[in-house]
């Protein structure tokens, strides 16, 4: 079971790298816009986020500061989801994206995945 948990901690690493990896291509590359591959990878990071959260019956008993991380951590991919999918959604319309909310998305990409690491 362990070894599953593993797996889908694996997934959820793929899902961040895809979602601030093309996010840093568009920051790097001159563009600065939201792209759909972005939306990918809020929605494997959150999948995998949320079967991770669940129990899996192993030896090790999560406190009640666990279940709060995962709150916060939650709520911070629904503000990058809600943030690319408008962005995308208003490119769509030929409108541009403010760079306001642009850097935000990776800046709270970065600050999740800081959450993950560092809150114990």
């Amino acid at each position: 079971m362990e070894t599953l948990r593993h797996i889908v901690v694996l997934v959820h690493i793929i899902g961040f790298a895809v979602l601030f990896g093309a996010w840093a291509v568009q920051a790097f590359g001159g563009e600065r816009k939201l792209t759909r591959l972005m939306d990918i990878g809020v929605g494997i990071a959150g999948v995998a986020g949320l079967a991770l959260a669940a129990p899996w019956g192993i030896s090790w008993e999560p406190g009640t500061s666990f279940y709060i991380k995962v709150g916060v951590k939650a709520v911070v991919l629904i503000i990058i989801g809600t943030l690319v999918g408008t962005g995308v959604a208003r490119q769509k319309r030929g409108q541009a994206v403010a760079p306001a909310v642009f850097w935000l998305v990776g800046i709270l990409t970065l600050a999740n995945a800081g959450m993950g690491v560092i809150w114990r």
